[in-house]
């Protein structure tokens, strides 16, 4: 019978899983090869086995970041209503992050310097976002801007939301699920052709700015 494998998936994942805490919490210093491989009750062996060492294992790591998140953004259904994908895509955003925080931090380290490959991916990470955003300009329904510039700022917005939540940086009470589909929607709402009703919004509100104080 053959012998069975040690250094098999199950352990690579989990060896990754406790190199991407490790980074999470304490930097990149403290991603130790003996440190990750006692942490899993393993040998430095099997990481050398498995990645070729600690570059390798560092490679691998910013990859099972990118396609964990690159997974839960693409598993999003494009719908007749490219504004509200482009809403639910943030949503997964979040989604991501939470169920996954240690790989989440890996994808805006600088443990690695990224090869083309890892820019590749980290392309693709982003693809849904960018399609969702040039079929909302295309079909009227955005602006006629750069679909960057709005895709980017989307980001900006989910990336700082999030940063806050997983860092405990939120103020206390603030409701971190309906705070961040509300700016999620605010945002878009900005970007609409038919900004009318944001028209008028802005305009009540200079009104009432240029009335004189109340006085008592």
């Amino acid at each position: 019978m053959p012998r069975p494998k040690t250094h098999d998936d199950a352990l690579r994942r989990r060896l990754l899983e406790r190199a991407g805490e490790l980074l999470s919490t304490d930097g990149p210093a403290a991603v130790s090869l003996r440190r990750i491989a006692a942490d899993v009750n393993t040998s430095t062996t099997a990481v050398y086995s498995l990645f070729g060492g600690k570059p390798g294992l560092l490679e691998a790591l910013y990859d099972e970041a990118f396609a964990r998140f690159g997974a839960h953004l693409a598993a999003v259904p494009i719908t007749a209503d490219p504004a509200e994908d482009v809403v639910q895509i943030g949503l997964a955003y979040r989604r991501s992050a939470l169920a996954d925080p240690q790989f989440y931090s890996v994808l805006y380290s600088k443990v690695v310097e990224p090869t083309k490959e890892m820019s590749r991916a980290a392309g693709r990470t982003f693809a849904p976002v960018m399609n969702a955003v040039r079929r909302a300009i295309e079909l009227g329904v955005f602006r006629d801007v750069d679909a960057e510039q709005i895709a980017v700022s989307m980001w900006g917005i989910a990336h700082g939301l999030v940063s806050l939540e997983l860092n405990g940086n939120l103020p206390p009470g603030v409701d971190a699920t309906a705070t961040y589909e509300l700016a999620l929607r605010a945002h878009g709402r900005g970007w609409l052709a038919d900004s009318s009703t944001g028209a008028e919004n802005a305009e009540s509100g200079e009104a009432a700015a240029a009335k004189p104080p109340r006085t008592r």
